[in-house]
């Protein structure tokens, strides 16, 4: 394997230099993030700086809640594809919640979570959602996205216009009714021996259960911190030698 090596003297980090190549942040990896002041990274590098942090930690579980607001559908195609590769190569997992993402973003995800008035609709597989709702007798439209229908297909309002049945008098389903039916489904059936079954301890991975409460030693972090620190002097050195300069007068006039 091919070790990104670090120049200037600092020291290589392996996980670092690839999660930031994974990320796309490599070009802008010296760069100051900036504020109102002072200009930086663009605000779609600052989300993925964001998700980089994340994933440099010991955390095998990364929660995401509406990560693509205020971002353009392909700034949110290549988050998510980054974090589909990290969650595949660092053996993780990713739990993120979107609002109608576009048909490139959905195709990334393995799972589908659907959720509609506090009731799970569905929980599985991506290729067998429209499987579950054509056996409830909802059938998605060829040119119609499914994102949308899904949206759409438990909705009063926009339901009735994807049953499929014509030759059968139409009833609304609720959302109750969806996660009712979705436990005789055949996904949530095998969801359900999953849960039943009694967890073995002895064959979960040593990853599964964290027995320290911190993922770095209270040293590294005393380290981690001074180093910080330090570098934040550095920077500023000239307002901290201006104070210094500022308060040797002071002192000297009031003696």
């Amino acid at each position: 394997m091919r070790i990104a090596v670090a120049t200037e003297g600092q020291k290589a980090n392996l996980i670092t230099d690839y999660v930031l190549r994974i990320l796309g942040l490599e070009i802008c990896a010296d760069t100051f993030v900036g504020n109102a002041m002072l200009r930086g990274i663009s605000g779609g590098q600052r989300k993925r700086l964001t998700t980089g942090e994340m994933i440099v930690g010991p955390a095998k579980v990364l929660f995401m809640d509406e990560i693509s607001t205020s971002l353009d559908s392909s700034t949110t195609f290549q988050i998510v594809n980054s974090l589909k590769q990290c969650v595949h190569i660092l053996k993780g997992t990713g739990i993120i919640s979107l609002l109608q993402p576009a048909p490139e973003t959905y195709d990334l995800f393995d799972d589908i979570i659907l959720l509609s008035d506090s009731h799970i609709v569905y929980q599985g597989p991506r290729e067998n959602v429209l499987e579950f709702f054509e056996s409830m007798g909802f059938k998605c439209p060829e040119r119609k996205g499914v994102e949308n229908f899904y949206q759409e297909v438990t909705s009063k309002k926009d339901q009735e216009q994807y049953w499929a049945h014509r030759d059968q008098p139409y009833r609304y389903i609720t959302s109750e009714e969806f996660s009712e039916a979705f436990k005789s489904f055949h996904v949530g059936r095998s969801i359900g021996d999953k849960l039943s079954t009694e967890f073995d301890k002895s064959k979960s991975h040593p990853a599964t259960l964290t027995t320290k409460m911190y993922g770095v030693g209270k040293l590294e972090l005393l380290k981690a911190c001074l180093s910080r620190e330090y570098l934040l002097i550095k920077r500023n050195s000239f307002v901290y030698i201006f104070k210094l300069c500022q308060l040797a007068i002071l002192a000297m006039i009031s003696m």
